[in-house]
């Protein structure tokens, strides 16, 4: 059974900063991993994926302001967020793919307003 642990969210002004971190419980090198965020009463949102080579990819609304990686050997991968929005307001989940199946973390609230 994979866990996830998502850490690192909060509220912050339109303009600044966060750091979002997602820590699996188990070895991440072989998998697929990203984030997703959803809003109550709004469907669920792609983010941003990276591939086990490191590759990304990213939704049009957070492209060039959002940057995913990974810690292979911490086995994390984070979410880095600039010149936030309030639009980008919402619940952030991490997931991992592996072996066909999804996994979910339980989410971390971003709040940015002012």
């Amino acid at each position: 059974q994979v866990q996830l642990m998502e850490s690192g969210g909060g509220s912050v002004q339109p303009g600044g900063s966060l750091r979002l971190s997602c820590t699996a419980s188990g070895s991440i090198i072989y998998y697929l991993m990203g984030w997703y965020r959803q809003v109550p009463g709004k469907r669920r949102e792609f983010v941003a994926l990276i591939n086990d080579d490191g590759s990304t990819t990213y939704a049009d609304s957070v492209r060039g302001r959002f940057t995913i990686s990974r810690d292979n050997t911490e086995r994390t991968i984070s979410l880095q967020m600039n010149n936030l929005e309030p639009e980008d307001t919402a619940v952030y989940s991490c997931y991992q793919r592996k072996d066909g199946l999804f996994y979910w973390g339980q989410g971390t609230q971003v709040t940015v307003s002012s």
